[in-house]
């Protein structure tokens, strides 16, 4: 008797769960201009102009009401829920708010979130400065043995102490990883220095009146003196320490890194594998004229010795000895960063035929090729990139040809952006892509989990955010009217809101923000998970190659879970980048 009452009882609960409709939302908030948009998902069909409330947190009193959207499902994820969009754009009262709906007699609320004036920059900056500080790799174990640093097949020891630990599960220090793969390198250390620079130089009043500008100047001088103990005397960076995931740190090597973390001796950093960003962020912050370990003289002559020589050694760098679009987005940004720090003409040139090049990837429908042949250029953390490039160089040009063809290269960026996000039914408008899937094109959510690199795929919210920024810098190049920029807005609204929470897990990404997020991540030598860190997040369905379904999980036999719930630094770069776009785009 017993064993049946607890079926019932297991019974009744999986009913409940099942017939619970829910409401996902943006669990920090929204600028009072912006627009506003929660989905409720329901096991089944809702009545027509069935209508949601606002409600003020502080009264209980409802401020708006307003009529859900049509019925959509998104048939690839096959989670049994009916989406229907609550749209309250033209509510812009700064308070604290929650959704509500009414089934019936029953009452299902959203979570807490909030409307005021550059929320996400004035609540999230100080958390994400706060968190790169934490993951600095400044324990008196790592500052050991880096300062006394073995390469990896040589007896040679380097001092390469400093920069941000990697991951909440991972200690290591990268430039880039998955460089064996070629067409999916990531920005890891140098993004997040290019990216703290970026935000000082773009909001400086913001950050002066927040009272979080001089913290963030020093995390990102932080980051450039570590750029440059990791450039060599033969004028590369050095592209990887890596802690092979042993407590000791006199393991420790800098290292080339190949799949199922096999080492080798190729641990020089090509444009794509961390070499472009990290010129690009020495070149940048050498103009501030205030420094750590480094003068800014220091700083600008290591960035100059650094792109002489990749212009030379480049290819033999790449894994595969030919560059692609990774390298000519990277070499762009270190061309164009150059530019605006010496005005001088060489650099103009190079900025232009890396733009070129850049531009003769464009396809017809819209995206980017990979290389020469019609892979289409997807990536997991950067898929931004190549249109951010494109923006920055545009600070400097002033010939009338050159800045129309980049603008036109933007603009099919961003409107092809739209268009494959838009071609099926997309309640959460979360950013689809296009790439090659057994020698056929494919669009889908998620990147594919068979891929060049053999074994990795993992939640995208770094991309989420790159493309979020692209979106921003680029709408305000490409769109004069509001009529033109309001589906580039709503795009990248709703990638920074699948980040905090208007997802169909209901997880905010932003750790210690929200009302749920993943559990802690513990590492070595006292890292892990930190306030303001970002994790994976949401992947295609575990077991489909082409990243086809969707799939989170807060726990997992075998500690694979780093996949959906470890915070990975670029995550909090690219996140940082874009709401500092968002405020820029007003002022």
């Amino acid at each position: 008797m017993l064993k049946f009452k607890y079926i019932a009882i297991i019974f009744l609960f999986s009913a409940v769960a099942f017939s619970r409709t829910n409401i996902y939302v943006n669990q920090v908030g929204y600028n009072p201009k912006s627009q506003k948009i929660a989905i409720i998902g329901a096991k089944g069909d809702l009545k027509a102009n069935s209508s949601f409330d606002v409600i003020d947190s502080k009264t209980n009193k409802t401020v708006f009401a307003g009529l859900i959207g049509k019925a959509q499902k998104v048939e690839d994820w096959n989670l049994g829920e009916i989406y229907y969009k609550a749209d309250f754009s033209s509510f812009e009262k700064i308070g604290n708010y929650k959704i509500t709906f009414k089934i019936a007699d029953q009452i299902y609320e959203s979570a807490s979130f909030s409307i005021e004036e550059d929320i996400l920059a004035k609540r999230t900056i100080s958390s994400i400065v706060h968190y790169y500080n934490k993951q600095r790799a400044n324990t008196s174990e790592e500052l050991e043995a880096d300062k006394n640093m073995l390469l990896f097949g040589s007896t040679k020891r380097v001092d390469v102490h400093g920069g941000w630990c990697d991951a909440s599960g991972d200690v290591s220090k990268y430039m880039s990883h998955l460089a064996y793969a070629n067409f999916v390198s990531p920005q890891q250390t140098p993004l997040v220095t290019w990216s703290l620079i970026n935000t000082s130089e773009a909001i400086p009043e913001k950050l002066e009146q927040w009272k979080i500008k001089d913290s963030l100047d020093s995390e990102a001088i932080w980051g450039a003196d570590y750029l440059m103990r990791c450039l060599s005397d033969e004028d590369y960076f050095y592209m990887i320490v890596f802690s092979y995931f042993d407590k000791n740190p006199s393991a420790r090597r800098i290292v080339g890194l190949k799949a199922n973390s096999v080492t080798t001796d190729e641990y020089q950093s090509a444009f794509r594998e961390g070499g472009g960003m990290a010129i690009a962020s020495l070149a940048r912050i050498s103009q501030w004229k205030k420094y750590g370990d480094f003068t800014s003289k220091q700083y600008l002559d290591g960035a100059k010795r650094a792109y002489a020589h990749l212009l030379i050694n480049n290819a033999k760098y790449d894994d595969d000895g030919k560059e692609n679009i990774i390298d000519n987005y990277c070499a762009l940004m270190a061309a164009s960063e150059l530019w605006i720090a010496t005005n001088d003409n060489f650099y103009k040139e190079e900025a232009r035929k890396w733009a070129h090049t850049l531009e003769s990837k464009m396809s017809d429908k819209g995206w980017f090729r990979t290389n020469e042949t019609d892979r289409p250029f997807w990536h997991a953390a950067d898929a931004g990139l190549p249109v951010v490039a494109l923006t920055r160089y545009l600070k400097k040009e002033n010939d009338n040809n050159e800045i129309k063809a980049a603008k036109n290269v933007i603009k099919k960026a961003l409107e092809y952006n739209l268009t494959v996000t838009n071609n099926v039914e997309n309640p959460f408008g979360y950013a689809r892509q296009t790439f090659l899937f057994e020698n056929k094109l494919k669009d889908g959510f998620f990147i594919p989990h068979e891929n060049e690199t053999g074994w990795w795929w993992q939640g995208e919210n770094a991309r989420l955010a790159s493309l979020a920024t692209a979106a921003i810098e680029g709408g305000k190049i490409i769109s004069k009217k509001d009529s033109e920029k309001k589906p580039l807005n709503l795009y990248s609204s709703q990638q920074l809101s699948w980040i905090l929470g208007c997802n169909p897990y209901s997880v905010c990404f932003l750790y210690q923000f929200g009302e749920t997020n993943v559990p802690y991540m513990y590492s070595n030598y006292g890292h892990g998970s930190e306030k303001g860190g970002i994790s994976n997040g949401i992947t295609g369905k575990e077991g489909n190659p082409d990243g086809s379904g969707i799939d989170f999980k807060m726990d997992v036999d075998g500690n694979d879970e780093w996949r959906w719930t470890e915070q990975w630094i670029p995550h909090s770069a690219w996140f940082l980048q874009a709401i500092t776009a968002l405020v820029e785009n007003k002022n």
